[in-house]
């Protein structure tokens, strides 16, 4: 192969990346509709839709030489002309093979995308349309095991030849018919495209400075005709005064010396009023200078706003591009889960910001995985509670206003116990015992978004660590948006993220602190408030002011960002300048010297030498052309946690906690007791179930982790007899081990399990995570 069908290659694969997905997409899709399919009618159309996609791809992956995705389309091929034959038909397990297939093309994909050694270089580039083409040989182990069966039973040969209605990659730029509106063009070009139009923002205030400062010569100069107004009148008078000054002094008018005099104040007369004359051109110029600059200001705000909106509004997408691969996932969650669930998506064509759904993409993951993990029952339970066997989880997307747009994330399932959310948040600390008796159901609903909160009864990899809900919070508050939650109990839950289309501008407050100047994000200054020092008061080591009938904390922002404390200004009322800043479900005001303005900034990064700086974000310049750094808020929130004093309570040192280990191998038995007392924790072990319920009768522990095939009593076992005594009902049982089936999983939950670790997935930082949240 030449460097020029090398070049050629590399363009090729570029594009056939983005063609393959799409058509994988597809596929996947295709597969979750067949399955769900009411008729044999709608299956055979369905499968037809599939066999062309996969018949495209094949073409495609030929025309770049990928003779593994070329083998294993041609394999999928083959057996969907045998599904529209009705050779052979339709069952869960080909289904299960199918999937199976569609994951593992997207991995070959994956792998061609960052080793291109895997082409097949020993033959020739096919170039689209090429009438000679040679047949190539498919090996046997470029097709998956399950294909093969049904590819051997049809009795097809291991040629393949070049389709005729592969793509033609090589010969679009020849075209001249039938091209399509759409154009494909790189996110990295949009994004590049985007940044330089955000680059013009600050063109807009460094203008607006200049109007400002041209209107200041203008007041100057209006200033200066005022005040020649007013003693012009005298300076006209000057050489009649100076001729009678001249007589009352007993000087003649003619001599020498009265002449120069009036000669040389005539002249300043004169020099004045040319002065006058052209100071008044200067004026008028000024004027209308000004005029015709403020004109071109705001052309050039309505061009800069225009090109920045058309610019965001070609970076948009539907919703459908994020929920494409939602039925798979929701399918593959729901059979793992040992549930039968259907998803229904609403209002996909909307579109919004690329960078939203970017951003969206894990929060609405972790909602549909909450919905079917924590919400929806098994069949036999749902049939128990009257409910239809199949479960149903629901994705809605509204337009909530002209640039706002509204999800629904619903599902009809068992609903959150609002009483075990309350358990959870006292147990963690963050509401006191008083304060959640207090609290009614919606503010007690809320608690859910806390990051550890979790009603899940067992801790496993995928779920159970409440940190799922936590992130969503934050994503969405990331990009200006809110979620809240709605449930009743039994009958299901409904999650709704309020979320703006487009990224809005970045509008920043600008602050005083000391000497210097800083940018704080208006999207989370949740309010502005001016407060004496006697409405500050000091409450558990803290200070604190009242907000909505509520306690905030509030510190000072030179203290977070330690600076040189000289104490703060207030104003002639004896006040304060408090800005109360929101982030993650916490309110925390910060007291500043000055509040100065607010105005749209942009964000620019402080380059590869400062990649992270605590507490700033990044810096913008203002149209003064000077430099300010942007804060962090997310960063100022958590270092006003840390310098608050804590109680004394918290300070005492506690001692250590004590963790039996069961494990009848030595060497894991060893490590888990090494790992748990390097992190601090007090550990003994026992080689068996019964030796552990032994130690557990004479000696009290704060956690017991366990395997679960041991000799004389299993872990299983072992977590029965824990919960069927009384003084050990409530301590906390981690099960490790290598079982990973759903039903091992269900077994460890029924016994009363609080976490299952599988040891295919074990790290010592996620079982040390585990321990730290139960104890």
């Amino acid at each position: 192969m030449g460097p020029k069908d090398n070049e050629l290659l590399k363009r090729l694969l570029a594009t056939f990346r983005i063609e393959a997905e799409e058509h994988v997409t597809a596929i996947s899709s295709g597969l979750v509709e067949i399955e769900r399919a009411s008729t044999p009618e709608q299956q055979i159309e369905m499968i037809e839709s599939v066999f062309r996609e996969a018949h495209s791809l094949k073409g495609a992956a030929r025309a770049v030489n990928l003779v593994k995705i070329e083998g294993t389309c041609q394999s999928l091929e083959g057996l969907f002309a045998r599904l529209k034959t009705q050779e052979i038909t339709l069952s869960p397990e080909l289904f299960d093979q199918l999937h199976q297939v569609v994951d593992n093309l997207g991995v070959l994909l994956s792998a061609e995308s960052t080793e291109t050694a895997r082409v097949d270089e020993s033959r020739p580039l096919q170039r689209s349309g090429t009438p000679d083409a040679p047949d190539i040989t498919v090996t046997a182990s470029a097709r998956p095991p399950a294909l093969q069966s049904a590819e051997s039973a049809s009795s097809r040969p291991s040629i393949i030849r070049q389709p005729e209605t592969a793509p033609e990659l090589s010969s679009l730029g020849d075209q001249k018919q039938g091209l399509s509106e759409t154009v494909r063009v790189p996110a990295a070009k949009l994004d590049a495209l985007l940044r330089q139009a955000e680059e013009m923002i600050p063109a807009k205030a460094t203008a607006a400075q200049r109007v400002m400062e041209l209107r200041e010569i203008g007041q100057t100069l209006v200033s200066w005709e005022t005040e020649w107004r007013k003693i012009r009148p005298q300076a006209h008078v000057l050489p009649a005064l100076v001729c009678a000054e001249h007589r009352s002094n007993g000087r003649s008018p003619s001599s020498n010396g009265h002449g120069a005099t009036r000669s040389r104040t005539m002249k300043v007369t004169a020099f004045l009023d040319r002065n006058e004359s052209a100071l008044n051109s200067v004026k008028q110029k000024v004027t209308a200078l000004t005029k015709h600059l403020e004109y071109d200001r705001r052309a050039l705000d309505r061009r800069v706003d225009d090109l920045v909106e058309d610019v965001k509004r070609v970076s948009m997408l539907p919703f459908s591009a994020l929920l494409e691969f939602f039925p798979k996932l929701v399918r593959d969650l729901s059979r793992d889960c040992g549930k039968d669930v259907e998803l229904t998506i609403v209002g996909g064509e909307i579109e919004t910001d690329r960078r939203i759904l970017e951003e969206m993409k894990d929060p609405l993951i972790h909602l549909v995985r909450n919905c079917i993990d924590h919400g929806i029952e098994t069949p036999k339970r749902r049939e128990e509670r009257g409910k239809p066997p199949r479960g149903t989880v629901s994705i809605a997307i509204f337009p909530k206003s002209a640039d706002k747009v509204e999800i629904v994330v619903s599902d009809d399932g068992a609903g959150i116990d609002v009483q075990k959310v309350l358990a959870a948040s006292v147990r963690l600390g963050f509401v006191s015992q008083q304060d959640g008796q207090e609290m009614d159901e919606q503010h007690t609903t809320r608690l859910i978004f806390k990051s550890g909160v979790s009603t899940s009864p067992m801790i496993t990899e995928i779920s159970g660590r409440g940190l799922g809900l936590a992130i969503v919070r934050e994503k969405a508050e990331k990009v200006g948006g809110a979620v809240s939650v709605e449930t009743q109990l039994g009958v299901g839950t409904t999650f709704r993220l309020i979320l703006p289309l487009t990224l809005a501008r970045f509008r920043g407050i600008l602050v005083r602190v000391r000497e210097s100047l800083f940018v704080l994000p208006t999207r989370y200054v949740q309010r502005v408030l001016r407060v004496s020092r006697d409405e500050i008061k000091s409450a558990e080591n803290r200070e604190t002011i009242q907000i909505n009938g509520h306690a905030a904390s509030v510190v000072r922002l030179s203290d977070v960002l330690e600076m040189t404390q000289t104490g703060t200004d207030a104003d002639s009322k004896g006040k304060v300048p408090v800005l109360v800043l929101a982030w993650a479900g916490e309110q925390i005001g910060f007291v500043v010297d000055e509040i100065l303005d607010e105005q749209e900034v942009l964000v620019k990064s402080l380059g590869k030498q400062l990649p992270h700086v605590r507490n700033i974000a990044g810096a913008t310049v203002l149209g003064t052309v000077k430099v300010l750094p942007v804060l962090n808020v997310a960063d100022l929130m958590h270092s006003a946690i840390k310098i608050a004093p804590v109680s004394a309570a918290r300070e005492t040192k506690e001692a250590p906690k004590s963790i039996l280990v069961a494990e009848d191998s030595i060497t894991s038995r060893t490590l888990l007791k090494n790992i748990l007392e390097f992190a601090g924790y007090k550990v003994k072990t026992a080689i068996d179930g019964a030796e552990a319920l032994a130690v557990l009768a004479t000696e009290t522990f704060d956690l017991v982790v366990s395997d679960v095939e041991m000799p004389r009593m299993s872990g299983f076992d072992l977590t029965v007899r824990i919960r069927a005594d009384k003084r050990l009902a409530q301590l906390p049982v981690v099960l490790i081990t290598a079982l990973d089936s759903r039903q091992d999983r269900e077994h460890g939950a029924d016994v009363g399990a609080s976490a299952y670790i599988v040891k295919s997935s074990f790290d010592q930082g996620n079982l040390l995570e585990v321990v730290r949240r139960l104890i």
